[in-house]
């Protein structure tokens, strides 16, 4: 399990936060109240909630954001990061804590600015922690820059060290990361879409609300072993969606998570077999498209 520090959250809020040396103090959407997060107490969190990777607690400046501000930005995460470390160290000393062999994750960021990005990326390897993440991208910049954002980066990362890319995202971008030296994800993508019938499938997306799946009683990818594609069909999951039942919305839910979990194990395949970058030039432009179906 991996939990994240609330960096890119704080970000989200941007009209509701202050940022100072000390941490960042924010205002709940939920309630109005007031709250404060450091370095220190995100680590807390973490720990207690014992997860197998802490992220460290970053600032996420707008890719957008002028080149100075994403300077000092980059700057005071470094700073936040020796004090992660450090608050890290003390917690998994202690008897109490849950699970003292807790591992805590670096977060590159920079921006869309790939020499601020290479900076910081030497900067924090530094620490020799146990894995790097690049962060602050997916969050409004063209695919394009994204991955040469990427191309900057993965060069000056550990050799030795898992390379996680925060927020990202669909196949294609994966699979386009992963040629890049990426090795892992994590994004809401695959759930939040199917709560509105988008689907993904090996024929490329689909839209589940279309009217052409009113009578269809194919299931969502005839290609795909996943429990929900064994025992239900098109046709009757649009109806649920029509019909307002959560069930459809469930139902969607673990098929994109079962195609997610297949694109991985094929990734991590054609990896083994040496036929990787043959096989991901034949799928991104299939699974980047709407399905013909």
């Amino acid at each position: 399990m991996l939990t994240d520090s609330g960096g890119f959250q704080v970000f989200s809020l941007a009209n509701l936060r202050s940022i100072k040396e000390e941490g960042v103090a924010f205002q709940s959407h939920m309630d109005g109240a007031r709250i404060f997060m450091s370095p220190e107490s995100s680590m807390q969190i973490q720990s207690k909630l014992a997860s197998t990777i802490a992220m460290a607690f970053d600032e996420c400046p707008s890719s957008v954001a002028d080149k100075r501000y994403i300077k000092n930005s980059c700057d005071r995460t470094v700073r936040w990061l020796y004090r992660c470390r450090d608050e890290m160290d003390r917690l998994n000393s202690l008897e109490e804590t849950i699970n003292p062999h807790q591992l805590l994750f670096g977060i590159n960021q920079g921006g869309v600015y790939a020499d601020l990005r290479v900076e910081h990326m030497k900067q924090i390897r530094e620490l020799d922690l146990p894995g790097y993440a690049i962060g602050g991208l997916a969050v409004g910049e063209d695919a394009d820059t994204m991955y040469r954002v990427i191309e900057a980066v993965e060069p000056h990362m550990p050799k030795d060290k898992p390379r996680y890319l925060m927020g990202v995202g669909t196949p294609v971008n994966i699979l386009e990361a992963v040629e890049r030296g990426v090795d892992f994800f994590d994004c809401v993508m695959p759930s939040r879409n199917a709560r509105h019938g988008n689907l993904f499938t090996w024929a490329g997306m689909m839209n589940l609300n279309n009217n052409k799946y009113l009578l269809d009683e194919r299931p969502i990818d005839e290609n795909c072993d996943c429990d929900v594609c064994k025992r239900y069909s098109r046709a009757y999951i649009r109806h649920l969606f029509k019909a307002r039942e959560l069930l459809g919305m469930r139902l969607c839910v673990l098929h994109n998570l079962h195609f997610y979990n297949e694109l991985m194990a094929q990734i991590r395949l054609h990896i083994e077999k040496g036929d990787f970058t043959e096989w991901k030039n034949k799928m991104v432009p299939i699974l980047g498209k709407r399905a013909p179906f």
